[in-house]
């Protein structure tokens, strides 16, 4: 399904019924990277997975796909499926889209779980290294992205034992356009610093990652813990950035006890 936010026709999947769950995927990667945590809580809620801009199945628009540019499509998510309250759910540059959101739209959160991501802006090496990565984009087309950044994505367990899992995540990142992909790096390379957000956030919320996680180490993690009153941390073993897609039914696990417990 589609629906259009501004400059861009974004792409969602909807799935289950009950409560909302919005889950926000991470870059490079499209919303099949949540399809098996979905498929594994959608008798109890409505699992809602859309593309980012310039992601998957969904235009890039104009210009670097920023965090705003992000957030404000999730608002016209929000209105399209007359979604009111939900808990939003995002890894890695979800976890960026939803500091930004809360930051616009906190009454919309009835919960909050951010999964293999942290607050900080780039550094300025961080910031030259996607700049560039965004030229090769552009330059060499999308593999140059996927097989320059899936190597970290994983974890080295992952990479090791488990060739299925990383020729599906390969898969979740083949839609994507040069265009789309140089869009959100350059959008992230200039996203603002989070860390002052943490101590408004108000919801219920649980912070997730792999122990395997090189992106967003176990430090990261805690300290996005830490920064947030009353959170909740949970390591998943034999995981890395891409925790949800690589142990689903432990990330699912986890989620509906967070949920059970919190946000229902």
């Amino acid at each position: 399904m589609n629906f259009r936010s501004n400059d861009a026709e974004l792409f969602f999947q909807v799935i289950g019924r009950g409560p909302e769950l919005i889950f926000l995927h991470p870059f490079p990667s499209s919303h099949e990277f949540w399809l098996q945590v979905a498929q594994l809580l959608m008798e109890e809620y409505r699992c809602v997975m859309p593309d980012l801009r310039g992601l998957g199945q969904s235009q890039p628009g104009d210009g670097p796909a920023t965090m705003p540019k992000h957030a404000e499509d999730l608002e016209c998510l929000c209105r399209h499926l007359g979604v009111g309250k939900a808990v939003f759910i995002g890894c890695s540059i979800g976890g960026y889209v939803l500091f930004e959101f809360w930051r616009r739209h906190r009454e919309r959160f009835n919960g909050l779980v951010l999964a293999d991501t942290k607050s900080p802006a780039d550094t300025e090496t961080e910031r030259a290294n996607r700049l560039k990565l965004a030229d090769r984009a552009e330059n060499e087309g999308p593999s140059a992205v996927v097989e320059t950044m899936l190597p970290k994505l994983l974890a080295e367990s992952t990479q090791r034992n488990r060739p299925d899992i990383v020729s599906a995540a390969r898969q979740t990142m083949a839609r994507s356009t040069a265009k789309g992909l140089a869009a959100n790096l350059r959008g992230m390379a200039e996203r603002e610093d989070s860390t002052a957000t943490l101590t408004g956030i108000t919801v219920p919320t649980l912070v997730i990652g792999g122990q395997e996680d090189v992106p967003s180490p176990r430090a990261e993690l805690e300290r996005l813990t830490k920064g947030i009153h009353g959170a909740e941390l949970r390591l998943i073993d034999h995981a890395g950035h891409f925790a949800a897609f690589e142990q689903p039914d432990a990330f699912a696990r986890a989620l509906r006890l967070f949920l059970h417990s919190n946000a229902r």
